[in-house]
């Protein structure tokens, strides 16, 4: 097993490096980079801002008008035109896109090495800084809402899988239907209107994790004030993501539930309690256990995009959505390192809860 872990994380940078090279590629050769966005905000502001530099180049060029230098000068970008060639250029270098491609790419990846992620382009802060301070909003929403799936989805795919045909089981599959049917932003709509002042109760707040003078409150009061706030965003995160997981521990327990050692265990006179809980629970786990970290990194960077938007929380999804719109790479970028090292590391801590379950299992071995 310890061969397996050292070949699993010596794959990880590989794994990392080659993410990250397919990324790169696919973002250069997507229109409307940032050095175009820049010189169309520029040219949209009139000339005032360049009148200096495109006098001096005019007088240099000897009457010919900008948009010639520009197509001189190679024509790189539409939004230049109308633009000194000088000025554009200053643009590409401040960007760093005065440099080749690859040059690019590997100097951007000798710094993520050591964990510099630079800058952003536009909110002039270091990526660091701004990953630091939108984590704990998305923390607080992937670990509170994965939490309470799998204690909901758990017990109700159990208890589904027992109950296997029964009035319950169809009870509870039309909840599971519609969980799957309605996406989780529309129950956070609609948690909205109902019970954060949209057009009935205002029993909820709707903006940001703590109240006003959060800090001057007693701890009590700052649990309870904290759980206040994230009370509707959880919420819809959880109806959103149960279906799926009640399904599939429902569907495993079936599975495990018809097999032959099962119904030995039973004509051996073992408990029910005995059999579910003492045999059945620990294979039918596996895929259950398998799936988290997949749905805690869904939750944590992915799914709560929309649910942040909502309820105007500022957290590492709207960063990134904001980031991939402004094209604000160094944001995009060091973002995308962190996240899919986290990915990597928990997929390897998967197999490892594998081998916890069931010491049965060892992936070392069955790979020799």
């Amino acid at each position: 097993m310890g061969a397996y872990i050292l070949r699993r994380l010596l794959l990880i940078p590989l794994t990392l490096f080659g993410i990250m090279a397919v990324n790169f590629i696919f973002v250069q050769l997507a229109p409307g980079g940032p050095v175009e966005q820049m010189l169309a905000k520029v040219k949209g502001q009139g000339v005032e801002a360049t009148s200096r530099i495109s006098g001096a180049t005019g007088q240099e060029a000897g009457g010919r008008s900008s948009s010639q230098q520009l197509g001189e000068s190679g024509g790189k970008y539409r939004g230049a035109q109308g633009l000194p060639p000088e000025f554009v250029k200053e643009i590409e270098r401040q960007f760093g896109f005065d440099k080749p491609a690859h040059v690019r790419f590997v100097e951007m990846m000798k710094k993520y090495l050591v964990f510099d992620f630079g800058r952003s382009f536009y909110r002039d802060r270091d990526v660091v800084d701004l990953v630091l301070d939108k984590l704990p909003v998305s923390i607080s929403l992937g670990l509170w809402s994965t939490l309470i799936i799998y204690l909901v989805s758990i017990p109700l795919g159990i208890a589904k899988a027992v109950r296997d045909g029964s009035h319950f089981d169809v009870a509870t599959s039309w909840l599971i239907i519609i969980g799957n049917a309605v996406p989780g932003f529309l129950f956070a709509i609609l948690l909205v209107v109902l019970f954060a002042g949209g057009s009935y109760w205002s029993f909820f707040p709707l903006r940001g994790l703590t109240s006003v003078g959060w800090e001057d409150m007693g701890w009590l009061a700052r649990i309870a004030d904290y759980f206040w706030h994230i009370a509707l965003p959880v919420t819809a995160l959880v109806i959103g993501g149960f279906a799926s997981l009640t399904m599939l521990t429902k569907n495993s327990f079936l599975d495990e539930i018809n097999k032959q050692y099962v119904v030995t265990a039973r004509a051996k006179g073992l408990s029910e309690h005995r059999v579910l809980y003492g045999h059945v629970f620990r294979n039918a786990m596996l895929l259950i256990v398998a799936g988290f970290p997949s749905v805690l990194v869904g939750i944590l960077f992915t799914g709560s995009v929309l649910i942040e938007v909502i309820f105007s929380l500022d957290g590492i999804g709207l960063l990134g959505f904001e980031s991939a719109i402004g094209r604000d790479y160094p944001v995009m970028f060091g973002t995308l390192y962190v996240f899919t090292l986290i990915g990597l590391v928990l997929n390897l801590l998967s197999d490892l809860m594998y081998h916890m379950v069931d010491p049965r299992i060892d992936f070392g071995r069955r790979e020799a």
